[in-house]
């Protein structure tokens, strides 16, 4: 925990392992979250649609337990939209999203 979730055209592929890289340190670099926590992963889509047809997407979607401000969470957003940004800036949509995630209801298990 944290989860950091990338969806993102599949024509994207090649730039995921250098832009979740980038991604984990900026995140880190925040001190909101901790980098020894972070999960990331990546979810190639071959079938979507967008306003503007043949154009490329990717959407961070970043699973925080509950307890962040609103402020700490519109830095890590900012933050984590800037290496976007600098990753890929010819891509159509860029989009990053914070969701808390209930900590009564979240549970997992470790080795």
């Amino acid at each position: 925990m944290p989860h950091l979730i990338f969806e993102h055209s599949s024509a994207l592929d090649a730039h995921l392992p250098a832009l979740m890289s980038s991604a984990a340190d900026a995140a880190a670099s925040t001190g909101i979250v901790r980098a020894e926590d972070l999960k990331l992963r990546a979810l190639p889509y071959t079938q979507y649609q967008l306003a503007v047809p043949g154009q490329q997407f990717v959407h961070l979607s970043v699973r925080l337990l509950e307890g962040r401000s609103d402020p700490q969470k519109r830095q890590l957003a900012e933050t984590l939209r800037a290496v976007l940004v600098e990753h890929l800036p010819e891509v159509y949509s860029l989009s990053v999203e914070i969701i808390d995630m209930h900590a009564e209801s979240y549970k997992k298990r470790l080795l």
